[in-house]
């Protein structure tokens, strides 16, 4: 057998050096010295190192990732509030006379049941309300070609151009189904709540209005996140931008007949008679002379 001569190093698993010295040998064949390393190198074993720390990081990612959700989300309902809250005395004033022609109930004067053209004559009487209250108002049509990012689509709404502060014009935007406009049909619980914080009737300049915006469509896309869907292009936040921010045609046509509270807008129905009735009547039961033929 081989002999391993003194002052030799041994090195272990852990690498560490064991120096041997002195005058007697060290045979190899000897079962000792293997059993000591076999022992070292399991009591360390890599293998099992890692995966218990795997473990333990999975553990600590999880709930950091829960912490941040919930940070994030608690974070968009405290701006949206604050976004909300904010409000000037012009807005205030639009704000009343949109509600008072809100509150009338049925002001559709097209005879249609469709709910689209009930909502275009709603819009006619709100602006004809702003306009007798001295405001530049009109109903906008917005229309936008398709990109690689969002469809094309088109939307109407109403602005109010105010020149009251003489430095520059200030437009205001007015939105009757605002909050429609931000569901989504498969949304989570959060961003469910965080719509519902939205007014129905929006009137507001375009600096809270972009705000507003920002914080829903960020919402949105960490909403499809979570759930692990796709976000629709109608959803973006370009496409948003677009419905109110675009190139949009203004009808300022005043109406023809002023509006007010006891006006419906309807057409005045023709009033019959009862004695024009009678004579009509008379007409087709009076006899008729025979008249004899020569």
């Amino acid at each position: 057998m081989a002999r391993v001569s003194i002052n030799r190093r041994i090195l272990t698993c852990e690498c560490r050096e064991i120096e041997f010295s002195g005058d007697t040998a060290i045979n190899l064949s000897d079962d000792t010295v293997f059993q000591f390393l076999s022992e070292e190198c399991e009591g360390l074993s890599p293998a099992s190192s890692i995966d218990d720390g795997g473990e333990y990081e999975d553990e600590d990612e999880n709930v950091n990732r829960g912490a941040v959700d919930e940070s994030f989300w608690e974070t968009q309902q405290q701006l949206l509030q604050s976004t909300i809250c904010r409000t000037s005395s012009l807005e205030s004033r639009i704000r009343n006379i949109t509600k008072e022609a809100q509150q009338l109930g049925d002001v559709c004067v097209c005879g249609r049941a469709d709910d689209k053209c009930c909502r275009k004559c709603l819009m006619a009487e709100v602006c004809g309300r702003l306009q007798n209250a001295g405001f530049n108002t009109a109903i906008c049509k917005s229309k936008w070609r398709s990109s690689p990012d969002i469809p094309s689509g088109e939307h109407t709404f109403l602005d109010v151009l105010d020149h009251s502060n003489g430095k520059k014009e200030v437009r205001v935007i007015i939105e009757l189904n605002f909050r429609a406009q931000f569901e989504m049909a498969r949304a989570n619980e959060e961003y469910n709540k965080l719509v519902s914080r939205l007014p129905e009737l929006f009137v507001g300049k375009i600096e809270r209005l972009l705000s507003l915006i920002k914080i829903l469509c960020g919402a949105a896309k960490k909403c499809m996140k979570e759930k692990k869907m796709h976000m629709g292009p109608w959803r973006k936040h370009r496409y948003m931008q677009a419905k109110w921010l675009k190139t949009c045609e203004r009808l300022t046509a005043l109406p023809s007949k002023p509006f007010s509270s006891e006006y419906s807008g309807r057409p005045a129905r023709p009033i019959k008679s009862l004695l024009t009735l009678d004579l009509m009547m008379d007409t087709f039961t009076l006899p008729r002379p025979v008249v004899g033929v020569v």
